[in-house]
């Protein structure tokens, strides 16, 4: 979930979250609803989905003023609370709350995490520079993390360990298609590179906004990429406590995270200029090494 995902380029499913890797696009933290998912599940994460495509793209897309999506977000975010309550909610997004009201009921889908994704895209219509790495993550925690514990959360798995590796995955999600998509960002004047690391490796903003390679700007980006390395690592162990074939499909997410900074490393780190891209091969890459994890 990041402002600068175009409708034009359809998230690849190596590069999306925590379950179901096919059926829907266009979220980038929120695949939904695959073969791998079972049939129970599917209805609770399509609502869940519909609901942050949705806001993402109020926050996102058109040609409205950061003034009027910040408004709209305030009556999404009013219609969700009436929504939890049971109230009636406003005539502008009906497909989304009918669906959601229900599965909220029905699986007692913790409120605090969706409002946690709108306060996200609330972040992204203001903000496009971060100061240091905590403050990086504190917006992934609540753009990325609550779709992992969402979806944790349907599958019955809630101790406290099974969260942090969660929160660690889909960090690392985060974060990698930050760096895999700097020459789209930068130009819009996003800067997901956090000053600190910025000073730490030399690099001015003026430098990233030229998109000029060097020695400094590949090191810093190379440091990114062990950063989201590290992240996925620390995660990686939840797969054998998510059961079934949920499970096999966190594998393969992990392996599709990992494959994307494997991919950055082999442009020399050179993502201001180009975009890697996952393709058929680095698919059956990730299913082989999903088997042997």
């Amino acid at each position: 979930m990041k402002a600068s995902t175009p409708p034009s380029r359809p998230s690849s499913p190596e590069e999306q979250g925590m379950v179901g890797m096919q059926s829907v696009q266009h979220y980038e933290n929120f695949p939904v609803a695959s073969l791998l998912c079972p049939a129970r599940f599917r209805p609770p994460i399509a609502a869940i989905y519909h609901f942050a495509r949705t806001a993402d793209d109020i926050a996102d897309e058109g040609d409205a003023s950061p003034t009027e999506r910040l408004a709209d977000l305030a009556v999404y975010r009013a219609d969700l609370l009436a929504t939890s309550q049971g109230k009636a909610v406003s005539a502008r997004w009906p497909a989304v709350f009918v669906g959601l009201g229900p599965m909220l009921k029905e699986w007692q889908l913790p409120l605090p995490l969706l409002t946690d994704l709108l306060s996200a895209f609330e972040q992204d219509i203001v903000k496009t520079h971060y100061a240091d790495q905590a403050e990086l993550l504190d917006y992934c925690r609540r753009s990325a993390n609550p779709i992992g514990r969402l979806l944790l959360h349907l599958y019955g798995v809630q101790d406290v360990e099974a969260l942090k590796q969660s929160d660690c995955i889909c960090t690392a999600l985060q974060l990698v298609n930050f760096w895999q998509d700097l020459s789209e960002d930068i130009p819009r004047g996003r800067v997901y590179l956090p000053a600190d690391l910025q000073t730490k490796h030399g690099v001015t903003e003026a430098a990233l906004l030229s998109q000029k390679i060097s020695s400094n700007t590949r090191a810093l980006v190379a440091d990114s990429v062990d950063w989201v390395r590290q992240l996925m690592h620390q995660g990686a162990p939840l797969v054998k406590q998510v059961p079934g074939r949920a499970g096999w499909e966190l594998r393969l997410v992990v392996q599709g995270g990992l494959r994307i900074a494997e991919r950055i490393e082999q442009l020399d780190f050179g993502t201001l200029q180009q975009r890697p891209v996952i393709g058929k091969r680095d698919a059956l890459l990730m299913g082989w090494r999903t088997l042997w994890m």
